[in-house]
């Protein structure tokens, strides 16, 4: 049997008031986006449910699969679609019961949102569990924990039977949460800080700074990929990549050693300032994690949240250090972010950075140089890029046109 359709629930949106509809038209329109390269689908949009069709030439595998990294989306069932009339769901029941294994168990759970019908929700469930155990001699009936749970749900249009639900990646639609810049390091946590900021509904751009020739171009090609992951679920993204060298050396040369890290920081926050007045976001958002390393203390935050009055996001800033990895493993970008390719707060960091900043040293050593000029012509000499999942480098691209060649 083929499904027909696929079931899409709302999840949390369901919980909203009066812009239940906003929210739900612009995850109607994340799902047409999503699906728009493949053939066979249509797209519905109702209160409380939205309904997939599906035509002949459905990939019904790979539908399934994009509908799953959609955020707003609780979970999804394959279904089949059937008439009101009973003898109609009687005959799908039992064709669907046919394909249980020998000594399987089954229960009917019916949903009756279209209260017109002719039969109440126990009578349905009773008709239904006995032409299915009158038809199949090798299932019995066990409401507690039946190894198939046949679902069926009654409306106005049709009634909908299946068997599976497979979890979506809920949270809200992306594009209802407004926009934010993502400090995208190369490590473990940012980019599971922008997969858990992006659940909420909002869409980012992302920011990296580049220290050629410290850092390399595979560290640049690192933090391509991982927003080309992040780009898997939302669509294409923007990447900011700040040419940092020139600034970076001028605080290594200025403040005090076991302060440079914190003085780092400060300067990467102004530029993203900059970055983020020009494209109109409206917050920051990080990796950073209560603790985990010297930058990461409550003073450390003090003293480097001084520079901007910009909103700062932190949303794994309680996760344990496993919970992080767990979480990246899980969204596909923790072997990337292992790559041992250097980043620039790393190719500097000082045998014993300060862990608990003095706020009024930090301002003493940045005054010995003005960092104003520096900080803009970084913020002007940014590199951006339009990141998709079908994204490749020139040196993936000289690697496909060669082996094209060959073969």
């Amino acid at each position: 049997m083929k499904y027909d359709h696929i079931l899409v629930r709302y999840g949390e949106l369901t919980l909203k008031g009066t812009n239940r509809k906003r929210f739900t038209n612009v995850l109607k329109e994340n799902v047409i986006q999503s699906l728009r390269s493949l053939e066979g689908t249509r797209v519905k949009c109702e209160r409380d449910r939205m309904f997939i069709s599906l035509f002949e030439e459905a990939n019904v595998n790979e539908v399934m699969n994009r509908l799953t990294k959609i955020f707003g989306i609780k979970s999804i069932s394959p279904v089949f679609k059937t008439t009101q009339n009973l003898e109609d769901i009687k005959q799908l029941c039992v064709s669907l019961a046919k394909d249980f294994a020998h000594g399987d168990t089954f229960k009917i759970d019916v949903k009756r949102v279209e209260k017109s019908f002719s039969l109440d929700t126990y009578q349905l469930q009773r008709e239904l569990g006995g032409v299915i155990l009158k038809s199949v001699d090798h299932l019995k009936v066990d409401v507690k924990r039946p190894t198939h749970n046949i679902k069926v749900e009654v409306r106005k249009k049709g009634v909908y039977i299946y068997t599976k639900v497979i979890n979506g990646a809920g949270g809200l639609p992306t594009g209802t949460g407004g926009k934010t810049l993502l400090q995208l390091s190369g490590g473990i946590a940012s980019p599971v800080a922008g997969m858990e900021i992006m659940k909420r509904g909002v869409k980012i751009e992302a920011i990296h700074f580049h220290s050629p020739p410290f850092t390399s171009e595979k560290a640049k090609d690192k933090v391509i990929e991982l927003t080309r992951i992040l780009s898997e679920r939302v669509g294409p993204i923007k990447l900011h990549i700040v040419p940092f060298t020139a600034l970076q050396k001028q605080i290594n040369k200025s403040v005090h050693p076991r302060y440079t890290m914190t003085s780092t920081r400060r300067m990467m926050l102004r530029v993203t300032d900059i970055i983020l007045e020009r494209i109109g976001a409206n917050a920051i958002v990080n990796g950073e994690n209560l603790g985990q390393v010297a930058s990461q203390t409550l003073k450390s935050m003090y003293a480097i949240n001084d520079v901007t009055s910009t909103p700062i996001l932190r949303p794994l800033i309680s996760l344990d250090k496993e919970d992080i990895i767990k979480k990246a493993k899980e969204i596909g970008t923790f072997e990337v972010s292992i790559q041992p390719y250097e980043d620039c707060c790393t190719i500097f960091t000082p045998k014993n950075p300060v862990t608990e900043p003095d706020f009024d040293k930090v301002v003493k050593y940045e005054s010995v140089f003005n960092f104003d000029n520096l900080v803009q012509e970084a913020a002007d000499n940014v590199e951006t890029i339009e990141i998709n999942k079908d994204y490749k480098t020139e040196k993936d691209k000289s690697t496909d046109a060669l082996i094209d060649e060959l073969f």
